[in-house]
């Protein structure tokens, strides 16, 4: 299994990105999917994440509104469209996949496949 993501870069604040995750060896139609990001010095946290089977989607506080993720079953790919770009968004972005339920579905633990990172920077 190896989930590829892509789509990072440098943006100015107010603008948009959008992240890319293609899987291989795994169907994400199956699984809940997930973006964390991790800022320089501080822990990983949950972004977004959409149950399996065209099921809820959730989001952190500090993205709502602004952060939409989204599947693409026939391209076996997420997404994740980042708008209004904050400099407190600068991080690096995982994608993951995992049979996370209601309550494990912004914890690490609830995702057993996981992408390298994409580095998103937003500059003031």
């Amino acid at each position: 299994v190896q989930l590829q993501a892509s789509g990072g870069g440098l943006v100015q604040a107010g603008g948009s990105l959008s992240l890319s995750c293609a899987a291989s060896g795994l169907t994400f139609s199956s699984y809940t999917v997930g973006w964390f990001r991790q800022a320089p010095g501080k822990e990983r946290e949950f972004v977004a994440a959409h149950r399996s089977n065209g099921g809820r989607l959730y989001y952190s506080d500090s993205v709502r509104g602004r952060f939409t993720i989204s599947r693409d079953s026939a391209k076996n790919t997420v997404y994740l469209q980042m708008n209004s770009l904050k400099p407190e968004d600068t991080a690096d972005y995982y994608c993951a996949a995992g049979r996370a339920i209601v309550s494990t579905i912004s914890r690490e633990l609830g995702y057993k496949y996981w992408g390298q990172g994409t580095l998103v920077t937003v500059s003031s």
